[in-house]
């Protein structure tokens, strides 16, 4: 069979209708650069932003047609809006000036404290890894993040608090099932020097999980407190996407000492990661900065890099807004097939550059976190 070609995909997305059912979405102009690697399809279709959800079926329209041609194997299409100049930007939050405080090394004490959420003993900072929707890599940057702050020397958990979606088996290679000691406590499982939990260890892959928000906030209370955590310098927890009961639980009953939040670049995603944002800040919980992940594409035969998805969007966002943009994190094969196989590419290839960025990444958010220890959160409102 022939290789796919962008000719290809291009005269089969001529068959898609514009908004409004207006003319092509190739004719219009809205269709960005095609990337075709390993017989995977990449691209992204402009549309106008405030239209974002209504236009969604065109998005799924153009993904499953693209998937139907023949030697294609698999698609990632993404919606995305230009900016206009002149356009209204986001509402600025107001944040108090933090008071001057010491860095510390390792376990600072979580500054994301407030009545009502008990400390874990022995763990000495939580951080939430955050997006506003799926399909933008945070569990991936979740694993990716705490291996690389255990290759910084730290001592590093992680939990999986995505309770329908668990993904940390798969991605840390891990299987079968945790031990329970006396009272009922559960020791963690571990791979690559990092202590993790999951709902995915108690329940087969793949079973459905109907349950309603008490019960999902009692499973996510047992897998933190009633795990045998042992004496951690950081809890890396991958939350659930989205701004739901689950998020919330996390945020308002967890010690969080800050929040990372996973953006692509284009802006609707960041206006998804918008809504996780004003999340944390209204429960006052400090957001350590942005990760742009999948921010652009080097195609591993030649090299050429390609703004798939346009490019800087998150950190436009971080300056506009005014939290810490952490660094990009590129959309390689790589990623994605070391996520998949279980060996993430901080262990796989260490000293590889994904594993740099990272680690990078790792650095910036220990460093935030030890700015915060011993003082209370800023609280930050939107208005």
């Amino acid at each position: 069979m022939s290789a796919v070609t962008k000719e290809q995909v291009m005269e089969t997305l001529r068959a898609i209708r514009g908004p409004d059912l207006e003319g092509d979405i190739v004719s219009l102009g809205l269709v960005s650069d095609v990337f075709i690697s390993d017989s995977k399809v990449y691209f992204s279709i402009t549309v106008p932003s405030d239209r974002a959800d209504a236009l969604e079926p065109l998005r799924q329209a153009a993904e499953r047609a693209v998937k139907a041609v023949p030697g294609v194997k698999g698609a990632l299409v993404s919606l995305t809006a230009e900016r206009k100049a002149g356009s209204t930007p986001p509402p600025r939050p107001q944040a108090s000036a933090p008071a001057h405080s010491h860095g510390h090394s390792h376990a600072p004490a979580p500054s994301g404290s407030r009545p009502g959420k008990q400390t874990i003993p022995g763990i000495g900072a939580i951080i939430a890894v955050a997006s506003g929707k799926g399909g933008v890599g945070k569990s991936t940057t979740a694993v990716n993040l705490a291996l690389a702050m255990k290759a910084n020397g730290l001592k590093v958990g992680i939990l999986d608090a995505d309770v329908y979606g668990p993904s940390m088996p798969r991605l840390l290679g891990i299987s079968g099932r945790p031990q329970q000691i006396e009272n009922r406590i559960i020791v963690p499982m571990e791979n690559y020097g990092i202590k993790a939990m999951s709902m995915g260890f108690l329940v087969d892959e793949g079973t459905a999980m109907i349950w309603r928000g008490p019960m999902v906030q009692s499973a996510l209370m047992q897998m933190l407190r009633e795990v045998a955590w042992g004496a951690l310098d950081v809890l890396v927890v991958d939350m659930p996407p989205g701004t739901g009961d689950a998020q919330l639980t996390m945020a308002q009953q967890v010690p969080l000492s800050g929040a990372v939040i996973v953006s692509t670049p284009q802006d609707l995603a960041l206006i998804d990661a918008r809504k996780g944002l004003n999340m944390f800040n209204k429960v006052e919980v400090p957001v350590l900065g942005i990760v742009e992940n999948m921010s652009y594409f080097i195609a591993p035969d030649t090299g050429k890099r390609y703004d798939i998805f346009g490019h800087g969007g998150a950190r436009a966002e971080a300056e506009t807004i005014g939290v810490p943009f952490l660094g990009e994190v590129p959309l390689t094969i790589a990623i994605r097939e070391t996520s998949d196989a279980g060996t993430p590419v901080v262990v796989s290839d260490p000293e590889g550059p994904q594993a740099l960025v990272y680690r990078d990444i790792a650095t910036k958010v220990w460093k935030e976190v030890q700015a915060r220890a011993g003082r209370a959160a800023p609280s930050i409102v939107f208005e």
